[in-house]
């Protein structure tokens, strides 16, 4: 999805469809393929993200001067960041092509969303070059840092870049001296690309990207969005067992018996420690293996056989699961 083609690609492919009771069956690799892409289930991070996105490029539509007010998608490894970033700039660019015209010639297509991945070391030249990668701009080995960052920043303004998500913004050390070209290039960039931009990153709070004179730029322009792990009850409501429902509505699975997720929410929480790519990923692994060995039911026996990440293994899986014997456990 770093390139233009590729972006094109994940936001005009079909997303995954639940089963429907008047649909008939699917077959068993329909199936198969099905929990291996799977539904993507909206948090309330995401909501959050996806009303601040709009209100910010309504914000600096028409603003010339300064660089436009930015995101920051914030939170622990597989809690969701990037799932986040996507669905919103899918949303993003299915609603600008629903409004606008189609363009007369190819030519004149516009691009209202841009994806950009910083690359491990990324030195300043090196993320000019990633800006250039994504539409596809000829650059050449002997090309200066300024020169590719001019043509980038011509370039997406001509063809419309409304949103620039940049994701692994962790990576960015602004400490180092390359680090700190980086961060100077990336305000460069939001002050010359007219577009919003949406950054994504591990516990970025707790970088170097947010100290200093360059973090405090950073930080006085960008809103935080944390995409922290879902809490198992807030006040009245229980956002954590509403996602694993949702899951579990979208499975398809012969013989599973509905309910049974969200009665091991509890379970469930301290196993994935609350992060939703964890609950995700825990949840399609049970699902291909009951379809591959002809269950076709999620039990907790069958979740606590599955290995997860090894962050959520070694600190977050609940110490009576570890001890179990598998053929003592209940199946409920």
């Amino acid at each position: 999805m770093t390139t233009w083609q590729g972006w094109q690609q994940f936001v005009l492919a079909p997303p995954p469809v639940p089963p429907t009771p008047d649909a008939p069956p699917r077959s068993r690799e329909e199936r198969l393929a099905y929990h291996s892409a799977f539904v993507t289930v909206r948090t309330p991070a995401m909501d959050t993200l996806a009303t601040s996105m709009r209100t910010l490029i309504l914000l600096g539509r028409h603003q010339q001067t300064t660089a436009r007010p930015s995101l920051i998608v914030t939170g622990p490894a597989a809690a969701g960041k990037t799932t986040a970033l996507l669905h919103v700039g899918r949303t993003c660019h299915l609603a600008h092509t629903h409004h606008a015209p189609p363009p007369r010639r190819p030519e004149d297509a516009q691009v209202p969303v841009a994806y950009v991945l910083v690359p491990p070391g990324a030195t300043a030249k090196m993320l000019a070059a990633e800006f250039t990668l994504y539409l596809g701009i000829p650059t050449t080995a002997r090309m200066t840092q300024t020169q590719i960052t001019e043509s980038a920043c011509h370039t997406y303004n001509q063809v419309g870049v409304r949103l620039v998500l940049i994701d692994e913004i962790h990576r960015v050390n602004p400490r180092t001296t390359t680090g700190a070209e980086t961060a100077d290039l990336l305000k460069d960039l939001t002050e010359r690309i007219s577009a919003t931009f949406v950054y994504a990153g591990i516990d970025v709070t707790n970088t170097p990207l947010f100290n200093r004179v360059r973090g405090a730029q950073l930080a006085g322009r960008a809103t935080l969005i944390d995409c922290g792990p879902l809490p198992a009850r807030l006040g009245n409501k229980h956002p954590f067992t509403d996602v694993i429902t949702d899951l579990e509505n979208a499975l398809d699975l012969q013989h599973h018996r509905p309910g049974t997720l969200p009665r091991h929410a509890t379970y469930l929480h301290q196993r994935t420690a609350g992060r939703i790519g964890s609950l995700t990923r825990l949840i399609r692994q049970a699902a291909i293996t009951a379809i591959d060995d002809g269950t076709e039911r999620i039990t907790k026996t069958a979740l606590d056989a599955i290995r997860l990440d090894h962050h959520a293994e070694t600190q977050h899986r609940p110490r009576t699961a570890r001890s179990r014997t598998p053929g003592r456990e209940s199946t409920r």
